[in-house]
């Protein structure tokens, strides 16, 4: 069984709509898929759509789930954002559709910001053409400037609009007001659902928490943590895979798909069916679609 439990859809930041993302992980010989679009829960209903438009038949699994940010300190006296994968939750939970309504709103407003900065500076950006293109409710998010600036011939891919412009040390990013991460995690839990923290050790984005603090995470309910990553390097890895023994945390894989957002292919990375199996077992408030 092959199982990636990071993509994401046109719902927030990719390029394939729920519907195409389960073509593309059929194609690609996955079995189970989750689906975790930024702060926000959209797309699971066009994914069950997909499964009952085949009579239950699909050849892909769907696990609900969202990608949160998170502020946390990173163990060295420095705040900084980490990223939890939330799966099998109850989506209608109070608190949870709040947060999550507020940091979409903020990531579109942020959006626009950064798109009004490099108008403003000459680039070929059109921030009120790059909003009325996002879906209503999406969060939006640089990628969707990334692609607006390849678009206009100013870079070549959308990784070189983060390394030059959009990354946390670009001259047009801007900071977000992130959930903090032992909310987040309270807020999973309390709506049945399981936490697995998204990349912990992947340096190229930003700073990283130490082994510690994960410990920490863990002590406060944390349920798992991403070993297999297309940014962790070997010896990240093989530091992960210790602490999730030594910790009890479930260890996962996934490969971050974005569609044509990035060069990563779906499945690059996977989960093995025993730890699907754990997360599973520790959820009480959503379900596996088909």
């Amino acid at each position: 069984m092959r199982i990636d439990l990071h993509t994401h859809s046109t719902e927030s930041d990719g390029t394939d709509t729920p519907a195409e993302l389960l073509a593309t992980a059929a194609a690609a010989g996955l079995d189970v898929i989750a689906l975790t679009d930024h702060d926000t829960t959209a797309g699971w209903a066009e994914a069950e759509r997909e499964v009952l438009r085949t009579d239950g038949a699909s050849p892909v699994r769907v696990v609900p789930g969202a990608e949160l940010s998170c502020s946390c300190q990173d163990g060295r006296g420095n705040a900084i954002t980490v990223h939890l994968l939330a799966y099998l939750f109850d989506p209608s939970s109070r608190a949870l559709v709040e947060e999550q309504s507020r940091l979409r709103a903020q990531r579109r407003s942020r959006l626009y910001s950064m798109a009004l900065r490099m108008a403003e500076d000459g680039f070929p950006v059109d921030p009120d053409r790059l909003m009325a293109e996002l879906p209503a409710d999406s969060p939006g998010g640089r990628p969707h400037l990334g692609r607006a600036l390849v678009g206009g011939g100013t870079v070549s891919s959308v990784d070189e609009a983060f390394d030059r412009y959009l990354g946390s040390g670009g001259e047009y990013y801007l900071p977000r007001s992130d959930t903090p991460v032992h909310r987040a995690i309270d807020m999973i839990t309390e709506a049945g659902g399981v936490t697995v923290l998204a990349h912990p050790f992947a340096g190229r984005r930003g700073p990283m928490v130490t082994a510690e603090v994960i410990g920490e995470l863990a002590e406060h309910g944390l349920r798992g943590v991403e070993v297999d990553h297309p940014d962790h390097d070997a010896a990240a890895r093989a530091e992960l895979g210790r602490l999730a023994d030594e910790l009890e945390l479930v260890p996962t894989g996934s490969s971050d798909y974005h569609g044509t957002n990035k060069t990563i292919g779906i499945g690059q990375e996977t989960t093995p069916p025993e730890s699907l199996d754990r997360l599973v077992r520790q959820s009480t408030g959503s379900e596996i679609i088909g």
